[in-house]
């Protein structure tokens, strides 16, 4: 099966391609990356270099791939971080293609705009082209609590919040969408003291149909500002897991929960500022489902 992904790029560290691109490759995917940038790592860092590619290299390299004849064989097509809504535009228009080489294809996009702590870091026409341009097209989208709330236009903060956004997003007859999974959901212990809520807390991912709603989480591990890459990580796992189990969102957020919370917590006792990706590969393709609790939600 084979993946056409479409994101940024670092060269040291895991963050979009450099994030999606190994944990599809060992779950078993033929994937294509495309980057829209390149830089030397990622912009937690004091300083970077690179460039961003142009939208008509991106188009290029896109139509180049179209060329070679291989659109029915792409199963799905992945994107993340969009500089521009030019190059939105050119993903979608790849994400026609495709589709009409292989009516079957999914297009999960991750609308990467920003989170509660830093607000919108991107383009200011990016949430626009999110509203009214990628959710007519995705089959799937990754929003975390933040983006959701921009995306549904409404406030959304915790779990029953978020579970109304995303039925409200999967009901409206504009939108293409199949699948929403919110990430990033704190969800506080039940009858704890003080003290135990720091080490109990733990941390959901929530994944809406029209037809089911589930929650899955783990203990929420204590990472320094500079670890990044998690919501491309999730995003990969999430589509690769779905595509492997016919469908399923349930068993599909059971697998990618558990690989990504196996690679956060070799991370945490390794002690780096970037995922370990390659030290826990193990844990992407046969992840331990000890530290999971799922469930299945009506409200």
């Amino acid at each position: 099966m084979s993946i056409l992904s479409i994101q940024s790029h670092v060269c040291y560290g895991h963050v979009g391609n450099a994030a999606a691109v190994f944990p599809l490759q060992r779950l078993g995917f033929d994937v294509w990356p495309v980057h829209c940038l390149q830089f030397s790592n990622h912009l937690g860092y004091s300083d970077w270099s690179g460039e961003v590619f142009a939208t008509e290299q991106v188009a290029e390299v896109l139509k180049g791939i179209e060329r070679r004849g291989v659109f029915p064989d792409c199963d799905a097509v992945l994107s993340g971080y969009l500089g521009t809504a030019e190059l939105g535009d050119a993903v979608l228009e790849t994400v026609a293609s495709v589709r009409r080489a292989n009516p079957s294809a999914l297009f999960l996009c991750d609308p990467v705009m920003g989170d509660e702590d830093t607000g919108v870091y991107v383009h200011p026409e990016i949430p626009d082209f999110m509203r009214f341009g990628a959710l007519k097209s995705a089959d799937i989208i990754t929003p975390n609590l933040f983006e959701l709330g921009i995306l549904a236009d409404r406030e959304v903060h915790d779990r029953s919040t978020a579970l109304a956004a995303a039925r409200h997003l999967l009901d409206d007859n504009r939108t293409n969408l199949k699948i929403v999974m919110v990430t990033s959901i704190p969800v506080q212990p039940v009858h704890a003291t003080e003290a135990q809520d720091r080490e109990k807390e733990r941390i959901g991912i929530l994944v809406v149909t029209r037809e089911s709603a589930h929650l899955a989480t783990t203990p929420k591990l204590d990472f320094g500002p500079l670890v990044k890459g998690t919501g491309d990580v999730i995003a990969a796992l999430f589509l690769g897991r779905l595509l492997r189990n016919q469908g399923d969102a349930g068993q599909a957020l059971q697998g990618a929960m558990s690989s990504l919370y196996g690679v956060l917590d070799e991370t945490l006792r390794r002690g780096t500022d970037e995922l370990c990706l390659i030290a826990a590969q193990e844990k992407i393709s046969a992840p331990d489902l000890n530290d999971l609790t799922f469930m299945a939600l009506t409200d």
